[in-house]
């Protein structure tokens, strides 16, 4: 069984918001711009996936996972208005995790 790494830790950015019907998933602005890039291209290419994350201890160190897919509404939400840039490699791992069989894993941020 996979081993979930916990949720990236801020660094110092604003924590922005990933709203799925009743679930949510707070993580840094600089995460979740790498996240909708691959949420949204899966989704545009109609394709339904699993995603999982660490709770972390403040959820008893558990994870969570949800099935997403291109028919429920799905909502990023940035603290701030700039841009941030990407990491082409981060981009590459999440979009190889999304297409696997065990779905988008939540994963820390490689160097570029």
């Amino acid at each position: 069984m996979d081993e979930f790494p916990p949720a990236p830790p801020a660094r110092r950015n604003p924590m922005g918001r990933l709203s799925y019907g009743t679930t949510t998933l707070d993580v840094d602005d600089r995460t979740l711009a790498h996240l909708s890039m691959v949420i949204s291209a899966k989704l545009r290419r109609g394709e339904g996936f699993q995603f999982s994350w660490s709770d972390g201890q403040a959820g008893g160190n558990g994870r969570t996972s949800i099935w997403i897919r291109p028919e429920l509404p799905l909502i990023f939400s940035f603290v701030r208005a700039r841009t941030e840039s990407i990491n082409r490699r981060w981009i590459d791992e999440l979009m190889r995790s999304a297409d696997s069989p065990s779905g988008l894993q939540l994963r820390p941020e490689p160097d570029a």
